[in-house]
């Protein structure tokens, strides 16, 4: 194995679902300075996932960018910009050089919106959870994200490009997580 030191990003949201990129090495960590957030913006009509500045933690994936190619992630994140993580924000692998974030850009957001959150982005994110930090680290994922609105069920349909196959125990949890926080559930 290689000792070679990459650049890094901290995934909060979908790119904790590893299915959903091939960023490797990576590593489930805790970040703390952030908390995550769902943000309306002018940019489509359901919420995007961001994080800001706060004090509290967030588990996360930290995934490495071979060669300093962002161009890809880029494109994926193009509503999002990069943030430097402070070193002593986390506890990141060797490997990892420096560690970035994404966040919605401010110009975008538009916070008199309200605009539903895709189940089918839902879904992915909670499934990346509860592969890398089990049952307690996706109902985690609940309890430390704010912003929550309705939910837009396009599970049947999925709308969100990078949606993926849930098993119904999955499916269940997801489910019985928006029951438990009240979270309303729009007809795709």
């Amino acid at each position: 194995m290689t000792n070679a030191r990459h650049p890094a990003f901290f995934g909060y949201g979908s790119l904790v679902n590893r299915a959903t990129h091939d960023h490797a090495p990576s590593a489930p960590v805790t970040l703390s300075g952030w908390r995550r957030v769902w943000r309306q913006t002018v940019l489509r009509p359901y919420a995007f996932l961001s994080v800001e500045p706060a004090e509290s933690e967030i588990q996360g994936l930290v995934a490495a960018v071979p060669d300093d190619d962002w161009a890809a992630l880029d494109r994926r994140e193009s509503a999002y910009l990069r943030h430097s993580v402070s070193p002593a924000s986390l506890s990141a692998p060797d490997w990892a050089e420096t560690v970035q974030i994404y966040a919605v850009d401010d110009t975008h957001h538009a916070p008199d919106a309200s605009h539903p959150i895709l189940l089918s982005y839902l879904d992915v994110v909670v499934q990346g959870f509860l592969r890398e930090f089990g049952r307690d680290g996706a109902r985690g994922f609940f309890a430390t994200t704010t912003g929550w609105s309705a939910i837009h069920d396009d599970r049947a349909a999925p709308i969100y490009p990078r949606h993926q196959a849930l098993t119904g125990t999955e499916r269940r949890l997801v489910d019985d997580c928006l029951d438990e926080w009240g979270i309303v559930r729009l007809p795709g």
